[in-house]
């Protein structure tokens, strides 16, 4: 019988009682605990990430403690892990996150959602690290007429790009499931065992599923990287309730500064960050990962702290024309403030607020 993981997945499901449960301890959370004119209590910081190489940074603060060392003996930090960005958003919206490390799509989401007031960009974390993995047969785009391409969530950011993509190949989908291709939106720990089954031909996912995906026999049809400006476009970034900042602008300080300080350690200590990823998720989901499939999938990714807004907003454009949002304005999306505090106490360029 396999073993329960030491975290479990949040997943939509769960997401009624959690917010139940906070409801019900309303009084004993970092929101509450201290407004603006502070508590005499310690601060509790809730704060989301996915089992993921492309949430590393945030895998890594988390595991190697830099994240409580740089929030320090007053606030409490409480990490939640989950499967994709619009379980995660739910999430904040309900009050039980109150910081989460996301993708673009599930960013602007909450953004628009909220008319503007509910959440804010901080800092960049990740770009690269997702493609498009299907089964040998498939020499472009036009043979996956018929075909089943999984996701891991419907609106999530590689469900946008792979819609997207695939209508710039002239092929049509529905969130239904329908049209020429059929997106089947699924967590992406099912991806290898549907794939291996013959239930999906493919899917468009981030890693370490692309190099699980490519190890049983699949091949890398398009490679994310090719279809952006320098190969670069944001596939995680840091976002803060706006609650949650405004009552705890310090934390959210020691917060952003924890995650500057954990780019750090996966750019200089890559092998020890990718020990730190391996054994991370075997807590999390009962299963280290191999080692070697963290080092394969590790070049397609760059950890960087620029939240590279511009591709944000082509995320955005690309959302709207596939018929999955409406358009939003982003004025205010951003507040890179901490960010910049951040990178310039340690003699590093300022990122431009978008």
């Amino acid at each position: 019988m396999r073993r329960l993981p030491m975290r479990r997945l949040v997943t939509l499901a769960t997401l009624a009682a959690l917010g139940a449960a906070t409801l019900g301890s309303t009084a004993a959370c970092g929101d509450d605990s201290a407004g603006a004119g502070g508590s005499s209590g310690p601060v509790t910081l809730r704060l989301g990430y996915f089992p993921n190489i492309t949430h590393a940074p945030a895998v890594v603060g988390v595991e190697k403690g830099i994240f409580a060392e740089k929030l320090g003996a007053d606030v409490k930090l409480d990490p939640k892990t989950f499967n994709a960005g619009p379980a995660a958003i739910e999430a904040v919206f309900s009050g039980a996150l109150d910081a989460t490390y996301i993708g673009p799509n599930p960013t602007v989401n909450a953004f628009s959602k909220s008319k503007g007031e509910a959440v804010r960009v901080i800092s960049g974390a990740a770009s690269g690290g997702v493609a498009l993995v299907v089964k040998p047969g498939i020499a472009g785009a036009q043979d996956l007429k018929g075909k089943k391409i999984a996701t891991p969530q419907l609106g999530n950011t590689q469900d946008v790009a792979i819609r997207y993509w695939l209508k710039q190949q002239g092929l049509t989908t529905t969130k239904e499931g329908g049209g020429d291709v059929k997106i089947v939106p699924q967590e992406n720990a099912q991806t290898v065992e549907t794939f291996n089954s013959g239930a999906i031909d493919g899917a468009w996912v981030p890693e370490p599923f692309v190099s699980r995906l490519v190890n049983a026999g699949g091949k890398v049809l398009v490679d994310e990287r090719d279809l952006w400006p320098d190969k670069k476009f944001v596939i995680t970034n840091l976002l803060v309730s706006t609650k949650f900042l405004k009552a705890h602008p310090d934390v959210v300080q020691k917060l952003v500064d924890g995650q500057v300080a954990a780019n750090e350690f996966v750019n200089t200590k890559p092998e020890e960050a990718q020990q730190a990823i391996s054994e991370a998720i075997g807590k999390i989901t009962g299963k280290p990962l191999d080692l070697k499939l963290i080092k394969q999938a590790w070049p397609t990714l760059e950890f960087t702290n620029d939240p590279i807004a511009t591709s944000l907003k082509a995320g955005l454009d690309h959302a709207v024309e596939v018929k999955l949002t409406e358009p939003v304005d982003l004025k205010g999306l951003y507040d890179l403030k901490y960010l910049n505090n951040a990178l310039k106490s340690q003699g590093k360029p300022e990122v431009v607020q978008p």
